[in-house]
């Protein structure tokens, strides 16, 4: 069905299987990560697991984990890991496979640049310790991820990790040279809508699973997170869902927020001298709130140190984003069924409606309110601003309505109406890549092509350890 709303998806060059480091088949239906996820995880000391354990039990620590590769050959190189109660010191390289029978199936046994490899560490457990070099140690991360309620697949952001650094004259530059305007238009659109559908086909899945009212709180939540707090607004999504939040509440988006807050770890279990009396009173009426209910969540409750709250500017102070999710979400519709009728009854105009209901969330302390310790400004600042608004209509409207199979708005050009993405060094990047320096802004100038090139970006650019010499783009586009 999603074909029917994407249609110029089906032009994207290279499919099924693009980009250069591609060893592993599609993603199974279940599964929202690959390697590059694991090799991000893997290189992070903030990601990665310290309790760490072997296939064969035992305690693992890192002193390094080794340089990521930009090149062919493992995924890193030189690390440094202590194995067992007596602490072993093993050097080595590192191979990162989702499965471990990945090992053979990508064909590292006959390869003389995987020699050196010391440890297999895969998502999964299981042994293939005979298809190894001799030494291997098996490290699975399934369980260690698991244990962490901070983290998420989701919540990474695979643009921030280094990858290999282009060519200073780019293949693709010269692969598109003599392609008219409007078949760099064309190539951009259909990659921009190959990035819609595989969203809208993450979402109908996990639709299936949970129900669509609560894969659209996950969603939204998670994108008011920014990518510092997405894995707890994810986690919080979880511990407190919206059915329960929409029950607790009974449409008071106050005593939303005071779930919410509770459930996050973050009302002050004592309040800090400096508030003044409106502030004071707030913080009052929120905990006993959360203190009559806190209960019914047992030990599933998140704590302050789930969150990242150093470093954040205050308009995105996590508090003032969960009072934008208790506003929207005690709503006497919930957000899917908003989001359906919209398209329902104004196809046209669904896009801006849609917008104008996200920009519209307020909350009567936190409109006037950075911080709960600072003063009450004298105009209100917007919970959710235009452009965390404009993310969350191309990252979840745009592709719940195309999951939900509400073909309307599609009809009425809504792809063409899409927002255009903020200005950043990916987007730069690609489109030096693809067109070279003299890139006419027309190109840049289109929500759905910006699109495009952040696909480019994720499928070949960022995946790509030869610094252009064999990404098999530029051959794809000569074809």
């Amino acid at each position: 069905m999603l074909h029917l709303f994407f249609p110029r998806a089906a032009a994207y060059p290279g499919l099924p299987a693009p980009g250069h480091v591609r060893e592993r088949p599609p993603l199974r239906p279940e599964q929202h990560f690959s390697e590059r996820h694991l090799q991000c995880v893997w290189s992070d000391d903030e990601l990665r697991p310290t309790a760490l354990l072997t296939a064969r039990g035992e305690r693992v620590e890192v002193e390094s984990p080794g340089v990521w590769n930009l090149e062919a050959g493992p995924d890193f190189l030189g690390a440094v890991l202590y194995l067992g109660p007596e602490r072993r010191r093993v050097t080595g390289d590192v191979e990162i496979h989702i499965h471990p029978t990945d090992w053979q199936a990508h064909g590292h046994g006959d390869d003389p640049r995987y020699e050196r490899v010391r440890f297999h560490v895969t998502f999964f457990p299981g042994t293939v310790a005979a298809a190894l070099p001799a030494g291997v140690t098996e490290l699975p991360l399934r369980d260690a991820l698991a244990a962490n309620p901070r983290f998420a697949f989701e919540g990474l952001d695979l643009s921030a990790y280094p990858h290999g650094a282009r060519s200073p004259s780019p293949p693709c530059g010269a692969a598109l040279q003599g392609w008219s305007p409007d078949d760099r238009e064309a190539l951009l659109a259909a990659a921009g809508e190959e990035r819609l559908r595989r969203r809208a086909e993450r979402l109908a899945r996990a639709s299936a699973e949970r129900g669509a009212e609560q894969v659209v709180y996950e969603e939204v939540l998670a994108a008011l997170g920014y990518k510092h707090n997405q894995a707890a607004c994810r986690k919080l999504a979880e511990v407190l869902p919206l059915a329960t939040l929409r029950a607790e509440a009974g449409g008071e988006a106050d005593l939303a927020f005071a779930l919410l807050a509770g459930a996050a770890g973050l009302l002050p279990q004592q309040l800090p001298a400096k508030l003044d009396d409106e502030a004071r009173a707030a913080a009052r009426r929120w905990w006993d709130a959360w203190w009559k209910r806190r209960e019914k969540f047992g030990e599933n409750a998140l704590t302050a140190a789930h969150w990242r709250l150093a470093g954040i500017r205050p308009l995105n102070q996590p508090l003032r984003r969960l009072a934008a999710a208790a506003a929207l979400f005690t709503a006497p519709r919930s957000l899917a069924e908003e989001w359906t009728s919209l398209a329902e009854k104004q196809p046209a105009a669904c896009l801006a409606q849609a917008r104008q209901h996200l920009l519209a969330a307020q909350h009567p302390f936190w409109d006037y309110r950075l911080t709960l310790t600072g003063k009450r400004a004298a105009k209100p600042a917007a919970l959710i601003g235009a452009a965390r608004a404009d993310a969350i209509l191309i990252n979840d409207f745009v592709p719940f309505l195309a999951a939900r199979g509400c073909g309307a708005p599609f009809e009425r050009a809504l792809l063409a109406q899409l927002p255009v993405e903020q200005d950043n060094a990916v987007l730069r990047e690609t489109a030096f890549a693809l067109f070279g320096r003299d890139a006419p802004n027309s190109l840049l100038r289109d929500g759905l092509r910006r699109q495009g090139l952040l696909q480019i970006f994720h499928d070949y650019c960022l995946n790509d350890r030869s610094r252009c010499a064999t990404c098999p783009l530029p051959a794809l586009l000569r074809r």
